[in-house]
């Protein structure tokens, strides 16, 4: 089972370029993600019609996995979370989801 949660932000004007770097799939957020075995990645993605909009993807392999983690690495998230708040001026979760198959 993969499980999602999906988050939408809009960077400050020109600090684009710092929030792409923090929320890549390269970024800080995921190499804190990476210290579980469960985290499976994360996908940045930009809206091409609206140029201040993008999207976060974050894969984890069950909602378990990420429920133990938030609850473990809450410290570091935190702190994570405020450093990184002046680069948005929105930010919201739009929701976690479970991957259907067949």
């Amino acid at each position: 089972m993969i499980y999602l949660i999906v988050w939408e932000f809009r960077p400050r004007p020109g600090m684009e370029r710092e929030f792409e770097l923090a929320y890549g799939s390269r970024g800080e957020w995921a190499t804190l993600f990476a210290q579980s075995p469960d985290y499976l990645g994360t996908e940045l993605c930009h809206d091409p019609h609206d140029s201040t909009r993008y999207l976060t993807l974050d894969r984890w392999g069950s909602r378990e996995a990420f429920e133990t983690f938030r609850r473990l690495h809450s410290r570091e998230y935190e702190i994570l979370d405020r450093r990184f708040e002046e680069l948005t001026s929105h930010e919201a979760e739009l929701g976690s989801f479970e991957r259907v198959e067949g």
